[in-house]
């Protein structure tokens, strides 16, 4: 019985390598594909594939909570993350979603394919360099005690977001000074609240300040002050 994948990749070039790479092994069917994070989720409740191959950057919801949606509307379908992504941290939340793997896309074929098997059967893959990752946190936990700090795993782009944001720039006027498009912004943003576990606009502007993202002006001198010089 073949092994049902369902993909969601907003890319449509990378898309169809996916799907040309997996339509070469025998066990394994692509029932369908989008670029659109609502589409795909409304496909995977029709279609009920095995594996569902979920980007983590897709642009509008969230791609963690698509992940957690997916999987609490149909239990039986795996959701694995496939992504550029090296980081520790969309790891960590790739797991506490209920992903089945993480696996990064300079992966081999033959690596994605035998991952694919692995995730349909119920067994967990995580890339070999995501899976080192995973060995470094546990060394550094056991030495030191402390996990280490949340702000060390932002990447440039998420911290120009967080600049940004913490100046007070809408979506809109974000996307238009990174010339990328509202739905990446928005994107970016939805990961990076869920990231560093922020709920709010106050917490965000708290946070840039505290990792000296966002720094406070220089004080103007008063101009009355200035006219009596």
């Amino acid at each position: 019985m073949s092994i049902r994948v369902f993909l969601i990749e907003p890319l449509d070039l990378f898309r169809q390598g996916i799907i040309a790479l997996l339509a070469q092994a025998p066990d394994i069917q692509v029932v369908g594909d989008t670029g659109d994070s609502a589409a795909g989720e409304l496909s995977v409740i029709q279609l009920a594939p095995d594996v569902v191959l979920l980007d983590v950057g897709m642009p509008g919801p969230c791609s963690f909570e698509l992940a957690r949606r997916i999987r609490k509307e149909r239990p039986q379908t795996q959701v694995a993350f496939l992504t550029a992504y090296d980081d520790e941290e969309y790891l960590v939340e790739s797991m506490r979603v209920g992903a089945g793997g993480y696996i990064l896309k300079d992966a081999s074929p033959a690596t994605l394919i035998s991952a694919v098997r692995e995730i349909a059967h119920g067994n967990k893959f995580l890339s070999p360099r995501m899976l080192a990752h995973v060995v470094d946190d546990f060394q550094h936990r056991g030495a030191h005690g402390l996990p280490r700090p949340r702000s060390a795993t932002l990447t440039n782009r998420e911290r120009e977001v967080v600049k940004l944001l913490a100046e007070g720039n809408s979506v809109k006027q974000i996307a238009l000074q990174l010339t990328v498009s509202i739905k990446t912004v928005e994107a970016h943003k939805c990961n990076l609240m869920r990231k560093l576990d922020l709920h709010n606009k106050v917490q965000l502007v708290q946070y840039a300040f505290h990792q000296k993202i966002l720094r406070l002006p220089p004080p103007v001198a008063d101009d009355r002050f200035r006219m009596m010089a």
